[in-house]
């Protein structure tokens, strides 16, 4: 008998993280299953097949896809290769939607079962990919509260597993500990800048974000900044005269007095580390305008949408600048200022939300329903 083949797509790191962390569960239920796919060195660590990997497709943005198109059609190429040999028994997507909706629809014409985890968002934009997902998609796993009734009211089988970041943000250092792993004085404030996990996101953000701590200091000498980005995109350090701390975001959280964040996973993990706030985002202007006509929330960080209120201070697109920026980031790094107290408080509340932990070991429980 043929071992059974389980194929994962993750293309991006927020996606790598959380997938391991779920493969890591269904190897104690299921090490018997060959598992491959899509992913970075989180996936590859557990033993997972990778037959691209994420760094190389992680892009964001109706412009910025297209440049990668040749690269991205091979890639399908090689799934529906993997899906035609017969021994893939189920498909799991993580996020990505661009891409793996196409990869649902290519599972579904084959039989193959599909089970996504972390959905395309749309409560957002992309409405019409509801009866996509209904369509293509066996169980959807979601980590938004809100979504397991939305996705449910238009006839899919959606369950909510809770936030993967719960799980990863259970066990955080004190402030005290994280200033001193990362060589800080924690009798000062520290500002940190998150500009981004994409080599595209980088080079939107780090201008801005740097001029804008630099405006900071000016203000508040005192303040220590500090930059956080994962391991695969490089900080140029003409640009950013800062330390650069690799693949530590949850350290830095804690270390930090308040945090520049791109819009994005990195709101919510600001928030979940009890980290007050303020988000910014840039994107190519005509992905701006087209998202300007799709998107009909008054919010686009997660934090703020989970809230379902404007918890942490949006600037998008050309708000994007110091002199907008720096008036809501001072009264954050003031650990007395009555701004800070009443962010800390909605935060809590944030994670209240977000649900308990074991989002990757309910996954698992899925899959393991899932191949017979």
């Amino acid at each position: 008998m043929s071992v059974k083949e389980v194929m994962i797509v993750a293309g991006e790191p927020s996606g790598d993280m959380h997938a391991a962390a779920m493969v890591e569960a269904l190897r104690v239920r299921r090490p018997e299953l060959r598992l491959v796919g899509v992913g970075g060195g989180r996936l590859a660590s557990q033993g997972v097949e990778l037959l691209e990997r994420a760094g190389r497709i992680a892009v964001i943005g109706f412009v910025e896809v297209i440049r990668h198109l040749p690269i991205l059609r091979r890639l399908m190429a090689a799934l529906r290769a993997r899906m035609d040999a017969g021994h893939v028994k189920l498909v799991i997507l993580i996020d990505y939607p661009g891409f793996n909706m196409r990869v649902a629809r290519e599972a579904k014409r084959r039989g193959i079962p599909v089970l996504y985890y972390i959905t395309p968002q749309v409560w957002a934009w992309h409405k019409s990919r509801v009866r996509a997902i209904r369509e293509t998609v066996a169980k959807a796993a979601v980590i938004l509260p809100f979504e397991e009734q939305l996705l449910r009211d238009a006839g899919i089988d959606a369950t909510f597993v809770g936030s993967p970041l719960i799980d990863a943000t259970q066990s955080l250092p004190s402030r005290e500990a994280a200033c001193a792993a990362l060589g800080l004085n924690p009798a000062r404030p520290v500002l940190s800048l998150f500009p981004g996990s994409r080599a595209g996101e980088i080079g939107r953000h780090l201008v801005d974000f740097v001029a804008t701590a630099q405006a900071v200091l000016r203000a508040c000498p005192d303040v220590q900044v500090i930059v956080s980005a994962p391991p695969t995109v490089q900080i140029d350090a003409a640009i950013c005269p800062f330390p650069v701390v690799r693949d530590s975001s949850h350290m830095v959280f804690r270390a930090s007095t308040a945090a520049m964040c791109k819009s994005g996973t990195t709101t919510l993990e600001s928030a979940l580390c009890g980290c007050p706030l303020v988000v910014a985002y840039r994107t190519s202007a005509l992905t701006y305008a087209i998202a300007r006509r799709l998107v009909t929330l008054p919010n686009i960080a997660l934090v703020n949408i989970v809230a379902d209120r404007r918890v942490a201070p949006e600037f998008i697109q050309d708000e994007l600048r110091a002199d907008r920026v720096v008036p809501a980031l001072l009264p954050l790094l003031d650990v007395t200022s009555p701004e800070r107290a009443a962010m800390v408080e909605s935060l809590i509340e944030v994670r209240r939300l977000m649900g308990k932990p074991g989002a990757a070991v309910r996954v698992a429980t899925m899959v393991d329903e899932l191949v017979a």
